[in-house]
């Protein structure tokens, strides 16, 4: 998409997220947060979405563009990392993750990425 830019996070099990930005002010929060200048707001969230990415080959699922953002903290019943999503992804929008909303608590924005 035009105006498009990726990032990753990593959590703790040092695997790799990719995810999309497309709003301007959202792309420069994640500027903020690699360049050190935003240092409260750092951890990833947003709508999950079953179905996967050209950008994100390794995960069954993406993140919503327009659902993403940037938080200090956040509720547990969001909470989960990376490959128990993957693995549970059956059971999401449930109990588990209610209504897709993801917020990895140990998320650490990582870099911007190039899409091959």
């Amino acid at each position: 998409m035009a105006g498009s830019r990726y990032f990753s996070f990593m959590q703790r099990q040092e695997q790799e997220f990719v995810f999309e930005l497309t709003d301007p002010a959202k792309i420069q929060e994640a500027l903020d947060i690699l360049s050190g200048k935003e240092t409260f707001k750092v951890h990833v969230m947003g709508k999950l979405v079953k179905s996967r990415r050209p950008y994100n080959p390794k995960w069954d699922y993406h993140l919503d563009p327009a659902s993403i953002s940037f938080f200090a903290m956040a509720i547990e019943v969001c909470d989960a990392d990376m490959s128990y999503v993957q693995d549970h992804l059956d059971e999401a929008g449930g109990a588990f993750l209610p209504g897709f909303f993801w917020c990895p608590w140990n998320s650490k924005l990582l870099r911007e990425v190039t899409p091959s």
